[in-house]
């Protein structure tokens, strides 16, 4: 047995320790508590001045676009944006997998231990398994026109089946955006989700305005490119509704869905996702940057949806740096205490993504993937130092978890 002690253990699932200890055999989390006995001899790891934490949790992300890191300047819209993206990405052409690793890497040294990656590849599987790492990648579906979604979401399906996907990194599917997957794709990607994949599905929710401009009337800026990109299906009826009650009647909220953004939410639409069980993520300095606005953090936590965390990808973010996020995350929602935040960056996002009951906390049987954050003298409110900001300089990581080595 391994026992470390740390002046603050955070559980996650309980209040901090002072002084703290979590005992570790093979691996698993055998107890944790405060100190009672044994602190010193074979087998005994003194931290001291540190935070110990189970590995962060990036819910959502977008590894095959960490090849376009500072290639897709801010935008005053999301269509906007969107459209400087396609050019780029035509421009550079398949994902790179150097860049993949090194965001990989990059992520660990910060503290992520799980990743809900999303792509309209599965580039980032053989990286993710090559680092021993632990995620759920979704297949991303985008298929407007109902002529031939089928054929599209049973190819994507094939190609998730077909990817070598082993029990850390598990493979499921995804649908873009409700202005992008039309109810035809949204059927069938149901269907293969509720037949051949045992775990969560994700869609791009609520993001924009012109999402709801799109969905209320058919018309605006996404239909434009869609138009553009020659997507367009000129039988689609729009629903005439808000995205909540769409995906609502297409019977997709339910405990399994990852919702990802949400900026643009009502009270009343994120109350309808806490009564369903759906997992919203927020993802604050990628909304900034494409121009969405700021996510209403307080009102998610109020609402009492299922709140998790993530990054998006570094074409739309500086970093994969959690702990930035969850400084972001504090400036936005003063109020909100700083132990649900950090339950957003852990145990949420390990739940929502299927790996609850193995990561995201710190308890018995627990897979021991634990960061220790080194604090300063002073520090009293552990809880809200962790949520104020953390550079990787100040992250270890502890046994044989260490970050992966870059061979960039």
């Amino acid at each position: 047995m391994i026992r470390y002690i740390a002046d603050w253990v955070l559980p996650i699932s309980g209040p901090p320790i002072p002084r703290g200890r979590v005992d570790v055999v093979g691996g698993r989390v055998v107890g944790v508590g405060p100190l009672d006995g044994r602190a010193t001899g074979d087998g005994v790891v003194e931290l001291g001045p540190t935070a110990l934490l189970p590995a962060l949790v990036n819910a959502h992300t977008h590894l095959e676009l960490s090849g376009l890191r500072g290639a897709v300047p801010p935008g005053a819209s999301m269509p906007e944006w969107v459209g400087r993206l396609l050019a780029c990405r035509a421009a550079r052409g398949a994902p790179d997998p150097t860049a993949i690793r090194r965001a990989i890497d990059e992520a660990r040294a910060a503290g992520t231990g799980l990743f809900g990656d999303i792509g309209n590849t599965l580039a980032a599987v053989p990286v993710l398994v090559s680092a021993g790492l632990s995620a759920r990648v979704f297949r991303e579906v985008l298929a407007f026109p109902d002529a031939g979604a089928a054929a599209v979401v049973d190819a994507a399906a094939q190609e998730a089946l077909a990817v070598a996907a082993t029990t850390r990194v598990r493979v499921g599917l995804a649908a873009h955006s409700p202005y992008s997957v039309g109810r035809a794709a949204f059927a069938a990607l149901d269907a293969a989700v509720r037949t051949t994949f045992d775990g969560p599905r994700c869609v791009h929710l609520a993001e924009s305005p012109d999402e709801l401009e799109f969905l209320r009337t058919g018309r605006g800026a996404w239909r434009d490119l869609l138009d553009q990109v020659g997507r367009w299906d000129p039988g689609w009826v729009p629903p005439a509704c808000g995205p909540v009650e769409y995906l609502d009647r297409l019977g997709w909220l339910s405990p399994g869905l990852v919702a990802v953004h949400g900026v643009q939410l009502t009270d009343a639409e994120l109350a309808l996702l806490a009564r369903r069980g759906v997992t919203l993520v927020t993802c604050p300095r990628s909304n900034a940057w494409t121009g969405v606005g700021h996510p209403p953090v307080d009102r998610f936590i109020r609402s009492g949806v299922r709140l998790a965390v993530g990054t998006d990808s570094l074409a739309s973010a500086p970093d994969l740096n959690l702990f930035a996020e969850l400084a972001l995350m504090r400036r936005l929602a003063p109020s909100v205490p700083a132990g649900e935040l950090l339950a957003c960056a852990t145990v949420r996002g390990a739940e929502a993504l299927g790996f609850g009951g193995e990561l995201g906390e710190i308890a018995p049987g627990r897979r021991a993937e634990l960061i220790g954050v080194h604090l300063p003298a002073g520090v009293h409110d552990v809880e809200e130092y962790l949520v104020d900001g953390v550079t990787p300089d100040r992250v270890t990581w502890l046994g044989d978890h260490h970050p992966p080595t870059s061979t960039c």
